[in-house]
């Protein structure tokens, strides 16, 4: 952000490690980090993640998250900061 706020002009950057993941893989990866199982149970809006260590559900599906033109892939391309700033992530997923 430091560098952005030093450019001349103001312009639009996107910061984004450039990786593609599901939130479904993102809460897997959160359990894991806790040494914990997710289950998926259910389908479409019927679904929830359950805790398969306690039997808790921790995740459920809330429709009024929906983007109503949702698109399949999304991937952030941040060519342009790291062209103009030298910016590049620090952090991947994992």
């Amino acid at each position: 952000m430091w560098l952005m706020l030093q450019e001349e002009v103001p312009e639009d950057f996107i910061i984004a490690t450039g990786e593609v993941h599901s939130v479904r893989e993102f809460v897997e990866k959160a359990f894991i980090h806790m040494g914990k199982t997710i289950v998926w149970e259910g389908k479409d809006e019927k679904e929830v993640g359950r805790c398969q260590e306690t039997g808790v559900v921790h995740v459920k599906v809330d429709p009024k998250y929906f983007r109503p033109t949702e698109v399949d892939y999304l991937q952030g391309d941040s060519t342009k900061a790291f062209q103009r700033l030298g910016w590049k992530p620090k952090v991947a997923f994992e």
